[in-house]
């Protein structure tokens, strides 16, 4: 049977995930009675919660006698090492564009990949039924965007279609039949090549390990394209490192191949098709697996660099280990390991004290995924707020910049300008209209002045803004940059918090909790209207005497609590302060709970 091997890579949002659907549902993997999901590819809970596609998952489908195979990719920045990694084993990349919003950042670092390894987009026009699209200028800001990237001239002359994923349509012509997806499933056999490994099957086995998974049943497995020869299950191979040094001889347990949604057990994995093996305890992603006789190792994609660090702490408040399981120092260590086997794009190293541990990655998105995950599993954690890694070059020391691109209603363009370009150190590189009252506008931030600026964002521009950020590269220290303006409150006793105490404490700033909560000591309970940190006492009752009874007062009426998200609470915290997570709470904390401790540790800092 001839294969193709495929990518679909876009922005995120502009409708890769819902594609594969209509592909799935269209090439016949379902049967007619069969109950179906929405974005199936997306099988991880956080996936499903948040619309975002955070591991890279293949599946396969047949048509007109040729298995395609599809590998639906993330769009976020911070997943990105997911994304290069995987253009490594396809042939050919569907390159989806939101006809409304046009090529994004995204768009561009995937396309920039894609462009480097030497394959030839089909570049689709997505969205085109909705009011705002503009399909002839976004296709235009496609060939400039694939001119900027120096794209070779068969690069350039790609084929072009329209199509609305959700409808389930896509056409070679604007005004086309708008009745299905045939006309992209022959796009892909006619533009898409075999892949080249077939030439290779009478050579000895080689693999590119390009994902690491565990399974319960079966243990780790590793997922890559067959670059050459074929292999039997039971077979023995050996794993080489990117350099060459073998790592383990072992037997291949199981080889899984994707067909349609599930993987299925085969006999023989020949070269070209993306397979899953089984067997190994130590290979993993980037290491070669190969045949006996072969001692040279299949180049792999470097990983770009992490660019912030987190601290992961265990929980030490007066509230530990009352929700979950999880709390030792070694059960959260044991975790990190195994999720840097299975992510390469994160980092872990241990603290000099033992007791916390330094987690490096690609964004505050990636590492707020990585919480939640663990939170969800019965961790409790202390997290610290995000560092931005340093390097020095030359002497001189280097920080981590970032492209921002942001889509505002003209009448923020200010505000947003002025945060960018004032307090954020950042540089703005040009500011264009983009529809109807709305501007582009596209700046170099460092990535320290984006830390927490999600939430100022999204209040200056009332909701409206779409805020986008890229790796761009490193730039010479721009000097301090201003944190958080407002101090806050913190409660100086340990208890259950009393709505009457709250209400009289309501001038003093808001509160980040209700009545009938615990707190303790050290614990944040809101934000000071000013800009010092205030210890309050939210357990206060009324004084109740023989002249003032209990209920003749008026009703006391609480304004509703500030509710922060996991993300939003890491990005809040300042330097000297920390997020309790556990299963069930996000509480912000002091670092040093005992005021005359924190006091003492402000003198010496």
């Amino acid at each position: 049977m001839e294969i193709r091997n495929i990518a679909i890579i876009a922005h995120v949002d502009h409708g890769k995930t819902t594609l594969v659907d209509e592909l799935l549902k269209q090439s016949g993997v379902y049967r007619a009675n069969e109950a179906t999901t929405e974005r199936a590819m997306d099988s991880n809970d956080i996936e499903r919660e948040r619309g975002i596609t955070i591991l890279a998952k293949c599946t396969s489908v047949e048509w007109k006698g040729t298995r395609i195979n599809i590998v639906d990719t993330p769009g976020h920045a911070d997943f990105g090492g997911e994304v290069e990694r995987i253009l490594s084993m396809v042939d050919g990349v569907v390159l989806l564009v939101d006809a409304a919003e046009g090529p994004m950042p995204q768009t561009k670092f995937v396309t920039s990949k894609a462009l480097a390894l030497g394959l030839r987009p089909i570049v689709v026009l997505n969205k085109v039924d909705k009011q705002d699209a503009e399909p002839d200028r976004a296709l235009d800001e496609v060939f400039d965007l694939f001119a900027a990237l120096d794209a070779d001239d068969q690069q350039l002359d790609f084929p072009a279609m329209y199509a609305s994923g959700r409808s389930g349509w896509c056409d070679m012509e604007l005004d086309g039949p708008r009745e299905n997806l045939d006309a992209l499933f022959d796009m892909i056999l006619k533009h898409v090549p075999m892949p080249k490994q077939i030439e290779r099957r009478e050579e000895p086995f080689q693999m590119l390990a390009t994902t690491l998974s565990a399974d319960p049943f079966i243990g780790r497995i590793l997922t890559g394209r067959v670059e050459a020869g074929t292999l039997r299950a039971g077979e023995t191979v050996k794993a080489l490192s990117r350099k060459g040094d073998k790592i383990e001889q072992f037997r291949v347990s199981k080889i899984l191949a994707f067909r349609g949604l599930s993987q299925t057990a085969i006999d023989v994995a020949e070269a070209g098709d993306i397979v899953t093996l089984a067997g190994m305890s130590k290979a993993t992603v980037a290491d070669t697996i190969c045949d006996l006789s072969v001692d040279t190792a299949i180049p792999a994609q470097p990983i770009d660099p992490p660019t912030i660090t987190v601290t992961f702490g265990i929980n030490d408040s007066p509230l530990a280990g009352r929700d979950g399981k999880k709390v030792q120092s070694r059960v959260i260590r044991e975790r990190l390991m195994r999720e840097a086997e299975v992510n390469v794009a994160i980092k872990i190293a241990d603290t000099p004290t033992g007791d916390a541990f330094e987690v490096s990655g690609r964004g505050e998105l990636q590492m707020g995924v990585l919480i939640e995950n663990m939170r969800r599993e019965g961790f409790e954690l202390s997290v610290s707020r995000p560092q931005v890694i340093f390097k020095t070059e030359d002497g001189v020391r280097m920080e981590p910049l970032e492209e921002v691109t942001i889509d505002v209603d003209d009448e923020y363009t200010g505000a947003v300008v002025e945060k960018l370009t004032g307090p954020r150190k950042g540089d703005l590189l040009e500011m264009k209209p983009a529809g109807a009252g709305k501007t582009r506008i596209i700046a170099h931030v460092p990535s320290r002045g984006l830390i927490g600026y999600h939430g100022e964002f999204l209040t200056d521009t009332r909701g409206s803004g779409v805020l986008n950020r890229l790796f761009h590269g490193w730039t010479p220290y721009k000097g301090p940059i201003q944190g958080r303006r407002q101090g806050v409150l913190i409660s100086m006793e340990n208890g259950t918090s009393v709505s009457y105490a709250l209400w009289k404490l309501e001038d003093r700033g808001k509160f980040f909790i209700g009545a009938q909560e615990a707190v303790y000591t050290g614990m944040i309970i809101g934000e000071h209207t000013r800009d010092n940190d205030l210890e309050v006492n939210p357990l206060k009752g009324k004084q109740l005497t023989n002249v003032r009874a209990s209920g003749t007062d008026e009703a006391v009426r609480l304004t509703t609590p500030i509710t922060l998200t996991l993300e939003q609470a890491i990005a809040y915290i300042d330097d000297d302060e920390l997020v309790e997570v556990t299963p069930n709470a996000i509480r912000l904390r002091k670092r040093y709970l005992d005021p005359h401790e924190r006091k003492r540790h402000a003198k010496a800092s």
